[in-house]
């Protein structure tokens, strides 16, 4: 064959694949939701004037074209696997895989975020508590505490993170947990810890603050898989997590309002257990304001507690010690609101964070 006709097939090829790509973006239905990025798509911008002149369309449309591309889900796989396996990459999208379990590099310590933390935390002491509250802190390792040094990929000092912490909240008492955890007391493809597996940390949690202890409990398995955050970003073919609950007299008695939607709400959302993230079967996900009341509780101790999604699945474990818990995120409502809906008076206060949060503090409002 010779070069001419190797160039008019080259060609040829080159042009069909171009308008079979064409063909499938048009007519291939797309969705409006990547289930495994948790995450909106890019919608096709509006074709306008105004849009074209001042170049927003095609900046809009190479992200629609970009998240409606033909075989997304495969190429991204393709693409994670090609990085880690062939060119040795050490991550992929900045999740990366040891011993089987997915983590996010978090990397070095942002020490103006943690002044920032402990202020917002000061401010709400200063402003809603007396001599009668007794204000404890907490923090919550992440998962890279545990894989990042082992596997070779950046880590902080996690001991020197909380030492930092609690002496910028000297106003707190703080009460260390993270010799109780291990690698696996986490999902292996999600950020969070394993309910089942924290009851010692809620049992520690509870003693410090001179609460009654957990009492017996059964744990639950759910049906389906549970494929962690982690997962969709990491675009990996690994196996799923099984999703576990744990109940008892007290979680089960349990009635829990929440102020965002004003509505009454289940310790253990099902409905949402079935959707597209499973962990906010935990107290409905990432609301702004709830109360959990115990109506079978022996002691009149209140309990405000301050924090991000993890302490979703450990609070159901602390009612048995507590009247009402009050479980307020300032990632989504202003600590000069907490006035209207929340007597600070004679109750314990909890500050539970992460070292994601409290290292990217700039989402506390």
């Amino acid at each position: 064959m010779d070069m001419k006709k190797k160039d008019i097939i080259l060609c040829v090829t080159f042009a069909l694949l171009l308008a079979g790509g064409l063909v499938l973006c048009l007519f291939l239905p797309k969705s409006s939701y990547s289930d495994s990025e948790r995450r909106m798509l890019s919608p096709m911008p509006e074709l306008s004037a105004e849009n074209v002149w001042s170049g927003r369309f095609m900046s809009d449309f190479e992200g629609h074209a970009a998240d409606a591309f033909p075989f997304r889900e495969s190429f991204r796989r393709l693409k994670a696997m090609t990085a880690l396996k062939v060119f040795a990459r050490q991550d992929n999208n900045g999740i990366y895989v040891s011993d089987g379990f997915l983590a996010s590099m978090e990397y070095p310590v942002n020490e103006d975020s943690l002044v920032r933390a402990a202020g917002r935390f000061r401010y709400i002491c200063e402003k809603y508590l007396t001599d009668g509250n007794k204000v404890y802190l907490s923090v919550i390792p992440d998962k890279n505490c545990f894989l990042a040094r082992e596997s070779g990929h950046p880590s902080m000092d996690y001991e020197e993170f909380e030492k930092r912490i609690e002496e910028l909240a000297d106003f707190a008492e703080y009460i260390p947990i993270s010799d109780l955890l291990e690698r696996d007391d986490y999902y292996r493809t999600d950020t969070h810890w394993r309910q089942e597996r924290i009851t010692d940390v809620a049992q520690r949690l509870l003693q410090a603050m001179g609460a009654a202890a957990l009492q017996d409990y059964e744990i639950h398995t759910l049906d389906q898989d549970f494929y962690g955050v982690y997962h969709g970003q990491a675009a990996l073919p690994l196996a799923p997590d099984r999703l576990q609950y744990v109940t008892g007299d007290a979680i089960f008695d349990s009635q829990v309002y929440d102020w965002q939607n004003k509505r009454e709400i289940p310790v253990y959302d099902m409905e949402k257990a079935a959707g597209r993230d499973p962990y906010e079967m935990f107290l409905s996900g990432s609301l702004s304001l709830i109360t959990i009341k115990n109506p079978g509780a022996g002691t009149d101790k209140k309990l405000v507690l301050f924090r991000d999604s993890f302490g979703s699945s450990i609070a159901p474990l602390l009612i048995c010690g507590y009247s009402q818990i009050t479980l307020a995120d300032i990632r989504y409502i202003q600590p000069d609101l907490l006035g209207r809906f929340i007597d600070f008076q004679n109750c314990d206060v909890l500050f539970l964070y992460s070292t994601l949060v409290l290292n990217h503090s700039d989402t506390l409002r």
